[in-house]
């Protein structure tokens, strides 16, 4: 017995250290770009005191801030377009009976499994051969080819989990589809719809490798501009960059899971009032 509890609590200990390796292993980076970002020193090696100049000197830089407006443009317009096109897709496909159905379902996961090397070598030659011109257009569209799968199998799963009797009533009590897809499909997965919606708008924030590919020479991202900085050593204003993209992350996500909450008590308070 005694044996079974030390081998117990030996794993117990293990599985702990285990997580807290991961944790330092994800977050540990962050923390020290975080630090640096406030050193005094443009070296990112040793700590010569805290200062915000470079947060100055990076909101002084106008030519960075119009680069990160387009940046911001081309990922919400991404996650726009990935969000109609991926809930249209995941709700027609759950409902539509059709020959290929499975394959045509199959080859949306492609962009997930194959690189995004691939993808980007792929999306410019559908462009230059139809001789579209590279601009700010095209790295929209091959940014959407990007975080379309992601955003379709968030939403599949939600809808996986739905309840088909709720469609079915309402279609019985005489509404129509569209309505029957505003007023009940829609608020069931909005959950799936936003968590989609996030991981669209990251992605489409952060891509680099397709946006090179797909960029013309006026229009650069910032992950281009960040890269090129990196290129001369990386500095401070760009830990103050990253930091401050990381917190405006960070911000956003805390807020949608304080709202998630807020929902959920609200709820819960509801049905103890019923019974």
């Amino acid at each position: 017995m005694d044996k079974r509890k030390l081998k117990k609590k030996t794993l117990s200990v293990i599985s702990k250290l285990y997580v807290i390796l991961i944790f330092l292993f994800f977050y540990a980076p962050v923390v020290v770009m975080v630090v640096f970002s406030f050193n005094d020193s443009r070296a990112n090696v040793v700590w010569q005191g805290f200062t915000t100049k470079w947060y100055t000197k990076l909101f002084q830089d106008t030519e960075l801030w119009m680069v990160f407006g387009k940046t911001l443009f081309i990922a919400v317009v991404t996650t726009l377009l990935g969000v109609v096109v991926g809930t249209m897709g995941a709700v027609g496909f759950m409902n539509a009976k059709f020959k290929g159905k499975k394959l045509i379902t199959n080859s949306i996961y492609f962009p997930i499994v194959i690189p995004e090397i691939v993808l980007a070598i792929a999306t410019l030659l559908v462009f230059t051969q139809g001789g579209i011109d590279l601009s700010m257009g095209t790295i929209i569209i091959g940014n959407t080819t990007l975080v379309l799968p992601y955003v379709y199998i968030t939403i599949k799963a939600r809808l996986v989990g739905m309840d088909p009797s709720i469609e079915e009533a309402s279609l019985d009590l005489g509404a129509n589809r569209f309505y029957t897809f505003m007023h009940v499909t829609l608020p069931a997965i909005v959950p799936g719809v936003m968590s989609g919606a996030f991981m669209a708008f990251s992605l489409a924030l952060d891509d680099l490798i397709i946006t090179s590919f797909l960029a013309n020479a006026e229009t650069a991202t910032l992950p281009m501009k960040v890269y090129s900085m990196i290129k001369k050593g990386v500095s401070p204003e760009i830990n103050a960059l990253t930091t401050i993209i990381f917190g405006v992350s960070m911000v956003a996500m805390l807020a949608y899971l304080i709202k998630e909450l807020v929902n959920m008590i609200t709820i819960r308070r509801k049905k103890a009032r019923s019974i």
